[in-house]
């Protein structure tokens, strides 16, 4: 490709909102642009290098038998009111009707619609296992689209789903995408781990996902040094020390301006761990089979010295989703903020309680009265609530295996894996027969990858102050050919030489300075630089230059074409040599 006729041409500053490095360089170097809020296109450079990471996911999505489908976008909605997430999930799916005035929806993920397509197909038990994939468009109309790529609302997406008759089935079937899955991300050069996650609208009770860990990232990845230990926090525990005791009496004393943790441990001389900290939600519940929606508060007990894991707590409570609740929500029910708890509380809302609060005794809590707590409650005495793990993980809480401390990191997450079992399969009676003659329903997995996020991580993992250092397996053209010199028969000599030896060549043949050219180079990170320059050529050699290390060596013009070859073999080499092939404990 010519860069004299590029589609896409580089900026020399990014564009406001470009909120990482990254996102810049992916809008600089001029392989995305921005439509809307999370609605991008992706130029010729970025289409290349996603259509370079397609082709790694589907090698290793055929190496475990999957078969490749396409499925619509736009779903028929019935088949969402049969699993019930039409109506239980909230405006990140958008709904609308025909011009028959059926109700339409577009697909954020394809769950409903293979198990559609499997129920017209899958008959006996003979026809099981069965593994399909597709590398689809979705749309999720996210509320919060940020940095580029990494969260957007139209994305393309791999998804895989698996059928099996039972769970033996659909255990190898996991551990094969747990596999894959590291191979592709290894193959793209980027670091990945895999932690417990929770599933959320995806249903089942078994999902992993993994994590390309940043800055930039929104998820919070706790991790065991010691032992290696590794959980999403949204479900990530830890050791907890319970103080049990001889219960005392009730007692309610005087605590002016005492409204936080803080204050009333400093007003009362005592420490974080020997007070019941209440937090209010009001919880959000949709009915499955009418969409009627209900909301109520939700009343989470936990000790002073930790925090309420919203994720936790909804599942406790079973919300579809949970918000702050408002004052004069939580005062609607006999609670007064800041001084509140459960005692005295009325009966018409949720009650949870960590069990860090239920082992621990003579706890001081609010009183529900302006000014005052309670010295010694205790939970089952004095309140009665569900006992859950509601607890956030954090920093150097002690590990629940080995008990060492914990680290805390931010993370992106790049692909996700869930063993669904039979949650759509018999909502939407898709059975088969088995060989005793009885109808089973069939056992299901659903695995994912973004395809746009993951080009938009390595270019995160992959940049420096000049620009993009792309990897070679993943870069939307091996080489970058630079031409300084004024006969344009050399570089187009060149250039058409790399490309009969079936090299990917980007050929700069603009009438642009130098430091242009160079410039432009750094910025779009191809692998490998080839500079053809007055003195060099004199002696019949081309600089070539190494994006990521600064290697630069030069080669006889007439050996080129090998020399790049053997140059392109041994950084995809030294790629293929770290390819991980981890297995699931």
């Amino acid at each position: 490709m010519r860069m004299s006729n590029m589609f896409s041409r580089t900026l020399r500053e990014a564009p406001s909102g470009a909120d990482s490095k990254g996102y810049e360089y992916l809008l600089r170097a001029g392989f995305i642009r921005q439509m809307g809020a999370g609605i991008f296109s992706l130029l010729p450079l970025g289409f290349r290098a996603t259509a370079k990471i397609e082709s790694i996911i589907r090698e290793e999505m055929e190496r475990i038998g999957a078969q490749e489908i396409l499925m619509p976008v736009v779903n028929t909605a019935d088949i969402w009111k049969e699993t019930g997430r039409y109506y239980s999930i909230d405006k990140e799916m958008s709904r609308f009707e025909d011009r028959a005035g059926r109700d339409m929806v577009l697909a954020m993920t394809h769950e409903e619609a293979v198990t559609d397509l499997a129920r017209g197909e899958i008959d006996s038990y003979r026809r099981l296992p069965l593994l399909v994939y597709q590398i689809q468009t979705k749309w999720r109309d996210d509320p919060r689209p940020r940095a580029g790529l990494i969260r957007v609302r139209e994305f393309t997406m791999k998804d895989s789903y698996s059928f099996d008759r039972d769970q033996e089935g659909l255990d190898k079937v996991y551990r094969a995408h747990y596999k894959a899955y590291f191979r592709i991300f290894s193959r793209c050069a980027l670091p990945a781990i895999a932690v417990g996650a929770d599933s959320g609208m995806m249903g089942g009770k078994v999902s992993h996902e993994y994590m390309y860990l940043s800055p930039i990232g929104e998820d919070t990845i706790i991790t065991c040094p010691s032992c290696g230990y590794t959980a999403n926090r949204q479900v990530a525990t830890f050791q907890k020390d319970y103080y049990g005791e001889e219960m005392k009496m009730l007692e309610k004393v005087a605590t002016p301006d005492a409204k936080t943790i803080e204050d009333l441990c400093a007003y009362l001389h005592i420490e974080p761990r020997q007070t019941a900290k209440a937090v209010f939600m009001v919880g959000t519940f949709i009915d499955d089979h009418t969409g009627d929606e209900t909301e109520k508060l939700i009343v989470a007990i936990i000790r002073g010295d930790m925090d309420v894991e919203e994720s936790k707590l909804s599942n406790a409570a079973k919300a579809n989703s949970i918000r702050p609740a408002h004052e004069e929500e939580i005062v609607a029910h006999g609670i007064v903020p800041g001084f509140g708890s459960l005692i005295g509380a009325d009966d018409d809302l949720i009650r949870i309680v960590d069990d860090s609060v239920a082992k621990s005794n003579n706890l001081v809590a609010g009183a529900n009265e302006v000014g005052y707590h309670y010295l010694n409650t205790n939970f089952g005495r004095d309140y009665d609530a569900t006992v859950a793990d509601i607890a956030s993980a954090r920093q150097d809480y002690r590990c629940p295996v080995c008990g060492k401390p914990l680290d805390a990191s931010k993370g992106v997450e790049i692909g996700n894996i869930f063993q669904l079992g039979t949650r759509y399969s018999e909502s939407m009676n898709c059975y088969y027969q088995d060989e005793d003659g009885t109808r089973k329903p069939v056992i299901m997995g659903s695995y994912g990858i973004g395809v746009g996020r993951l080009l938009a991580c390595i270019a995160e993992e992959y940049n420096d102050e000049a620009g993009l250092k792309l990897p070679i397996s993943v870069a939307p053209y091996q080489v970058h050919l630079i031409s300084l010199v004024k006969d344009n028969a050399v570089g187009e000599e060149i250039y058409e030489s790399l490309q009969k030896a079936g090299i990917e060549v980007l050929y700069d043949d603009r009438k642009e300075s130098a430091g242009v050219k160079f410039a432009d180079a750094d910025l779009i990170g191809l692998p490998i630089r080839i500079t053809i320059g007055n003195r060099s050529l004199k002696e019949g050699k081309v600089e070539v230059k190494i994006r990521e290390t600064d290697e630069t060596t030069s080669f006889l013009v007439s050996d080129l074409a090998d020399e790049v070859k053997a140059t392109i073999a041994r950084l995809q080499k030294e790629i293929d040599e770290n390819i991980v092939e981890k297995e699931l404990d």
